[in-house]
């Protein structure tokens, strides 16, 4: 078989075939790269789409906090995907965070997009949804900032493509944000509002993540006990979703935090097809150490501590396990070579785990079978 068969696809494709279809893509998050091969062979067996990412935080030009640039990101699932004989899958860029809208911000957001384009990437998330005039005296003007740096960025992002197909994300409302209230929600408008200006600027996003009651990375009670995440509100969801519908656009929902929400909940009440993605990212590193303490304990150990010890001061009134689950991802950049070098039993165990639960996941958001739906669609343009 040629290697070029198993190059990764443009999201649209994924997109625009799957189109209120009554499933959601899997979009699954490596930051370990252990995990690729459980995952890529789960989604092959189970002929289900599938996008692998990173966010700028994780994969940065000078590597992030995964310790892989996006070239070496690319060249890893590229590997695994001819291992494994995976055709139906997309390279994303998730998360590309634009926090202060400066020029040096968006000069920098540019550099690191043209770095993820040579490196072969098919689909981008411009996130910056962290701009938001809280004077503004409308929605659009509140938005303004957002907007602007979404459609430079977007732009970039087509004249470095020059011609070729590829996904595009955006994100309106912070993923997490809390006031005095609790999670702050997106309301249907301010999604309207965001992609009608968006439209306006000559941009058109596939999907788009909105703040609905998720959180990323793991969730914990007051005690700081590790618990199921039951937040998303659902019908805040549909409510955007029908709003964006009746407003004329083919845009739907990317889900954010997925990690700790129960498999029963997503396949029983999540609205597959409005939302059309599902970020799955912690919930893989969490296997990872998992496996760890039983195969590579020392290794585990000395990570464990090297955590606390560097992030202790961040949460003093934290439990070490809640200190340990939310800032070990620091970790994997730091013992970088030796999560690399683990022996292959320990490989084995994780490819195992990871396989399994992969499959739970694309049974959950109802994905199996629904790669065939994208190579007709592709046999058709």
């Amino acid at each position: 078989m040629s290697e070029s068969k198993f190059e990764p696809l443009p999201r649209s494709y994924l997109f625009n075939s799957l189109l209120d279809k009554d499933t959601i893509i899997l979009a699954a998050n490596p930051r370990i790269s252990l995990v690729m091969r459980g995952i890529m062979k789960a989604a092959k067996d189970a002929d289900a789409p599938l996008m692998v990412e990173l966010a700028r935080s994780e994969s940065d030009l000078d590597g992030g906090y995964s310790g892989m640039t996006p070239a070496e990101f690319s060249k890893r699932c590229k590997k695994t995907a001819n291992e494994v004989g995976l055709d139906v899958w997309s390279l994303h860029a998730d998360h590309i965070g634009i926090k202060k809208g400066t020029p040096e911000d968006i000069e920098s957001t540019k550099e690191l997009v043209s770095g993820q384009i040579d490196a072969g990437y098919t689909s981008f998330a411009i996130d910056a949804s962290h701009l938001f005039n809280f004077q503004g005296g409308n929605l659009r003007e509140e938005l303004s900032q957002n907007i602007d740096a979404t459609t430079e960025i977007a732009h970039h992002i087509q004249d470095k493509m020059d011609g070729r197909k590829y996904g595009l994300e955006v994100e309106v409302g912070e993923i997490g944000r809390e006031d005095e209230n609790g999670r702050v929600l997106t309301k249907p408008e301010e999604a309207v509002t965001f992609i009608k200006a968006l439209n306006e600027n000559g941009v058109y996003p596939h999907v788009i993540a909105i703040a609905n009651g998720s959180a990323h990375g793991n969730t914990y009670d007051t005690n700081g006990n590790l618990i199921q995440q039951v937040s998303v509100d659902i019908e805040q969801t549909i409510a955007v979703a029908d709003a964006l519908k009746e407003n004329g656009f083919s845009v739907r929902i990317a889900q954010h935090g997925i990690t700790g929400t129960p498999r029963e909940l997503i396949y029983e009440h999540f609205p597959h097809g409005d939302i059309l993605k599902g970020n799955v990212a912690t919930f893989f590193q969490n296997i990872v150490w998992e496996v760890f303490r039983i195969y590579e304990p020392e290794l585990f150990s000395d990570i464990r501590k090297w955590t606390i010890e560097n992030f202790r001061s961040k949460a003093p009134e934290k439990s070490d396990n809640e200190i340990f689950g939310k800032f070990s991802k620091y970790a994997v950049r730091q013992f970088f070579d030796r999560i690399d070098a683990v022996d292959e039993n320990t490989r084995r165990a994780i490819d195992a785990k990871v396989y399994a639960e992969t499959l739970m996941f694309l049974g959950a958001f109802k994905a199996e079978g629904t790669a065939q739906q994208v190579r007709d669609y592709i046999k058709s343009l």
